[in-house]
């Protein structure tokens, strides 16, 4: 599914006014009459309605509410805020159109504005700024939008959160932004609504179908994508009936310093499980009974170290190397990273402490091999890249790495993102809260180091492997509970994610 950022929203909207052909305003009213649905669904009409409207399409989308929930009987009253004198031409329609039906329910402020009560048990509609808004609330909106937010009233945004822009909220102010107890976002989801910190805004997000141009949606070239079960039931590659291990690629897992042997122990598990027809570990001396016990299946190659990773090794006869789950950060084990990611010419998966490491030393990063996969956590990119203020700004700076390295960034989280070298990046719509637990990343590094053994490419490996992992702990948790979900639990459950999406 595309995710297109506000100027090609309003492009998409005139597309399908000019193909289609649909005017402005009925496509506003196709609008109003599908949220207007979806608020009678949660809300009977002997709950009263307080709407906010802007002076934009927004806040003509509120008016427009207002009327239909007035043909349902509800009790509605209707503020429009036409502070400078104009209003879009389709909030003008619609505000005639309210005029006309119940002239008593609409309350137009131009100057001084006294609130409504908001009481427990009142819905207040939120249409003052929808996808449109560039800049921080400021001043009586402001004022506004704190007074909602402190009132016992519960509410319903459309398409946006007053206050809240579509995708870039770094330098906003946040508490001037609509905490909604409901967001009714239209036809997709909108960039910030993949970030953690403004979750607290959305409340339950409900997308909506309004029925924008099919063809407009296919011409527009977005450069965010949230992944589909059939985006990746297209990506997997089949199995040869006549395979054998010899064919189905030869990982190698560099992993696990004494003391961190069960993230050598997870990464090679899940290296097996998606497949790979042999997976070699390479770890400490001291991982030895750790490794044979756990993993039978696993050819284990020791370090001549006893408990670290101290040099690199020959990967010539490998598909792929997965690197850094529980090295540790020694000035040793350091040098012995750079080298192994210098001398290995197959795919490559850089994690946790390899990640680490060339935080530490960043002119390392100029000598990483072009198509190298890192897959870092927030705090792991920040100390490679920088702090950052928030979610936006850390994806903006994953992507220029990923074009500067000809890299693949994979950046985890709720809605982990693939940054591609190509600038575009791809949202994980798979996992939920229960992975958040140790080990969790060894998990994923192992995956795709298996995918790429198999013969992935990289970004089909990446974007297959962090959809299966979140799938994986999607039916873990639903087996298991949030609360109970460990790592080797996504382990167990990718046989069934697998066939999920065979099926």
């Amino acid at each position: 599914m595309k995710i297109f950022t506000s100027a090609q929203i309003h492009e998409l909207d005139k597309y399908t006014i000019e193909n289609e052909p649909v005017k402005s305003i009925d496509l506003m009213e196709r609008a109003a009459k599908t949220l207007t649905q979806a608020i009678t669904d949660d809300w009977n009409n002997t709950t009263p309605v307080i709407i906010f409207a802007g002076p934009g399409n927004n806040g003509g989308d509120a008016l427009a509410i207002a009327r239909l929930l007035l043909d349902k009987n509800y009790d509605v009253k209707a503020y429009l805020f036409n502070i400078s004198g104009h209003l879009s031409e389709d909030c003008a329609t619609n505000k005639k159109r309210l005029l006309e039906k119940k002239a008593k329910a609409l309350i137009e402020v131009v100057q001084e504005f006294e609130p409504p009560q908001l009481e427990a048990g009142m819905l207040v509609v939120d249409g003052l700024f929808g996808s449109g808004l560039n800049k921080p609330l400021a001043g009586g909106f402001a004022s506004l939008v704190k007074y909602i937010n402190a009132s016992p009233a519960q509410v319903v945004s459309i398409d946006v959160p007053s206050g809240l822009m579509t995708e870039d909220n770094t330098y906003n102010v946040r508490a001037n932004i609509i905490r909604a107890d409901l967001t009714l976002t239209l036809q997709q989801q909108k960039l910030s609504f993949l970030f953690p910190e403004n979750q607290q805004f959305l409340g339950q997000l409900k997308v909506l179908d309004i029925r924008l141009s099919r063809e407009g949606i296919e011409k527009i070239d977005a450069n965010y994508t949230l992944l589909e079960e059939n985006d990746i039931r297209a990506r997997l590659l089949s199995r040869d009936p006549f395979a054998h291990k010899g064919k189905m690629g030869n990982a190698l897992i560099i992993a696990g310093s004494y003391g961190m042997g069960g993230a050598s122990v997870l990464a090679t598990k899940a290296c097996l499980r998606v497949g790979a027809g042999k997976v070699t570990t390479h770890t400490p001396k001291r991982n030895n009974i750790i490794m044979q016990i756990s993993v039978p299946e696993a050819v284990i190659q020791f370090d001549r170290e006893e408990t670290t990773f101290s040099e690199a090794v020959d990967t010539e006869d490998f598909n792929a190397v997965g690197i850094g789950p529980g090295l540790g950060t020694s000035e040793q084990t350091a040098i012995a990273i750079i080298a192994q990611l210098r001398r290995t010419q197959c795919p490559i998966v850089a994690d946790a402490d390899a990640i680490n490491i060339l935080a530490n030393h960043r002119a390392w990063l100029q000598q990483l091999p072009k198509g190298i996969i890192m897959t870092p956590h927030p705090k792991e990119f920040d100390r490679l890249e920088g702090r950052c203020t928030d979610s936006f700004e850390r994806l903006m700076k994953a992507r220029d790495l990923a074009e500067r390295l000809q890299g693949y960034i994979l950046l985890k989280g709720h809605h982990t993102s693939l940054c591609l070298p190509d600038g575009h990046i791809m949202f994980n719509s798979t996992g939920n809260a229960g992975m958040a637990t140790a080990g969790s990343g060894d998990v994923l590094t192992g995956i795709i180091t298996g995918l790429l053994a198999r013969g992935y490419k990289q970004d089909d490996a990446c974007v297959v492997g962090m959809y299966l992992h979140g799938l994986a702990g999607d039916i873990a948790a639903r087996e298991l509970g949030e609360e109970s979900v460990i790592a080797s639990d996504l382990i167990q459950y990718l046989p069934q994610a697998f066939k999920k999406l065979r099926d």
